[in-house]
C-alpha cells in the first residue's frame, strides 16, 4: 500500500501534457504514492453541467494532496452555449473549479514562490527570490455577484450609502454588483501564514499590500489585521506598499522585498508579475493549502492551442510537484528535484521553445529526471 494517495486531475488543454511530465519525474523520484485520476474541467462541464464533479469532491476527500493541470474558463454567455442541448436552459451557471475547491476545502494559503534560477534566459534579473501569500477564499473572488441586480439590494444600497445616489435610477440589467468580502479571520490566516513562513525560512522581511486609502474598509480591516499580528513578530521586518506602488517598486528594486502578503485580487496580480520577472508562466507554481489538504498547480492556463502538442514549458507543474512533495513531508525529495531542475536550467542544454530552444514538454522532463 502506498504512503499516500494523491489526486491526479489533468484538466484541460496542456493540463495533460504537463502532468504527463511530471509523472515522469515522480517516478524516476521513487515517490511513495498512488495516483488516482479525477475527471474536473470543461469536458466535464459540457457534457454533465458541473466542471467539479461530486465524485471529484470525494476523492479530494481522502486523498493527501492533488496535482491539477490546467482549466479553460469561459464568460457566462459561451458557457451556457456549449452545453449539450439536454443541459440547456435548466439554469446551471460555470464556476471555475479551481475557485470551488478553494472555497470548499478551505484552502486558504495561496502561495506562490518566484525564484530565478541561474542560467534561465528569461530572468529579469538575477537571484530575485520572492515568495508570495495570497489570501485564497475571500475578496472579490468570493463570488457574491448580481446581474441583474435585485430591486431589493438596489433599494437597500440606496437607503445604507449616499456613494450609491447616482446609480439608484438604473434599471436593474444596466449594472451589476461584485462584492469584496474581507473578513477578520481570513485576514489573520493569511497573515499570519505568511509570518510564520518568514520566520520558519529565516526570511527577513514581509510586506503587507493593499490599497486601503481608497478601498477603505475592507482593505481597511487586512492593514489593521497585519499592523497587530506583526508585532508578534519583532525579528521579521514589517513593510506596507500600495499594490498600485508596489508593481512599480517590485520592477525597479525586486531584491528589496522577500515575502509578500495580499487580499486574493492582488495577490493574484501581483504574483503573476513575479513570475514573469523568473522567467514566466512557465515557471510560475502554486501551491492552494489548507489545513488537511492541498492542490498544487502551475499558475499558467489550458492553453488549449497547443493542447496535446507537447510543446510547453512543464518546469511550473515540476515546481508544483516539488512544493507536493515537501509539503508531504519529504524536503529530502523535494530539495532533490529542485536541484535537478535548477541543474537542467543553468546548463542550458535543454530548452522548450519560450527559453530559445526546440526541446518537448516530455524532453524536458525526461532530463530532469535524469538529473535525480
Amino acid at each position: 500500500m502506498a504512503k499516500y494517495k494523491i489526486a491526479w486531475l489533468p484538466g484541460d488543454g496542456i493540463g495533460r501534457d504537463v502532468l504527463d511530465a511530471a509523472k515522469i519525474v515522480l517516478d524516476k523520484l521513487k515517490l511513495d504514492a498512488e495516483y488516482i485520476h479525477g475527471d474536473v474541467g470543461w469536458e466535464f462541464w459540457c457534457k454533465e453541467g458541473d466542471p467539479l464533479p461530486q465524485r471529484t469532491i470525494d476523492l479530494l476527500k481522502n486523498v493527501n494532496a492533488a496535482l491539477f493541470g490546467a482549466i479553460t474558463s469561459k464568460p457566462t454567455k459561451q458557457a451556457e452555449e456549449e452545453l449539450i442541448p439536454e443541459l440547456k436552459g435548466k439554469g446551471l451557471v460555470y464556476r471555475s473549479p479551481i475557485v470551488r475547491m478553494r472555497q470548499l476545502f478551505d484552502l486558504y494559503i495561496c502561495l506562490r514562490p518566484c525564484k530565478a534560477y541561474a542560467g534561465n534566459p528569461l530572468n529579469y534579473k538575477e537571484n530575485i527570490d520572492l515568495v508570495v501569500f495570497r489570501e485564497n477564499t475571500e475578496d472579490l473572488y468570493a463570488g457574491v455577484e448580481f446581474h441583474p441586480v435585485p430591486e431589493e439590494l438596489s433599494r437597500l444600497l440606496g437607503s445604507l450609502s449616499k456613494n450609491f445616489e447616482s446609480f439608484k435610477n438604473l434599471q436593474s440589467n444596466e449594472f451589476a454588483i461584485s462584492c469584496k468580502i474581507n473578513t477578520r479571520r481570513g485576514s489573520e490566516k493569511i497573515i499570519r501564514a505568511a509570518f510564520e513562513y518568514a520566520r520558519k525560512n529565516k526570511r527577513k522581511k514581509v510586506t503587507i499590500i493593499h490599497k486601503a486609502n481608497v478601498v477603505r474598509l475592507t482593505d481597511g480591516l487586512f492593514l489593521e489585521t497585519a499592523r497587530e499580528i506583526a508585532k508578534e513578530y519583532p525579528d521579521i521586518q514589517f513593510d506596507e506598499a500600495n499594490v498600485d506602488a508596489i508593481m512599480m517598486w517590485l520592477l525597479k528594486n525586486p531584491h528589496n522585498y522577500d515575502v509578500l502578503v495580499a487580499p486574493n485580487l492582488y495577490g493574484d496580480i501581483v504574483s503573476d508579475l513575479c513570475a514573469q520577472m523568473v522567467g514566466g508562466l512557465g515557471f510560475g507554481c502554486s501551491g492552494n493549502i489548507g489545513e488537511k489538504l492541498a492542490v498544487f498547480e502551475p499558475t499558467h492556463g489550458s492553453a488549449p492551442k497547443y493542447a496535446g502538442m507537447y510543446k510547453v514549458n512543464p518546469i511550473a507543474t515540476i515546481l508544483a510537484a516539488k512544493m507536493m512533495i515537501e509539503w508531504l513531508g519529504e524536503k529530502e525529495l523535494a530539495d532533490r528535484l529542485e536541484r535537478a531542475v535548477a541543474e537542467v536550467i543553468k546548463e542550458g542544454k535543454v530548452k522548450t521553445y519560450d527559453m530559445g530552444g526546440n526541446a518537448s514538454t516530455l524532453d524536458m522532463a525526461k532530463a530532469i529526471a535524469e538529473k535525480l
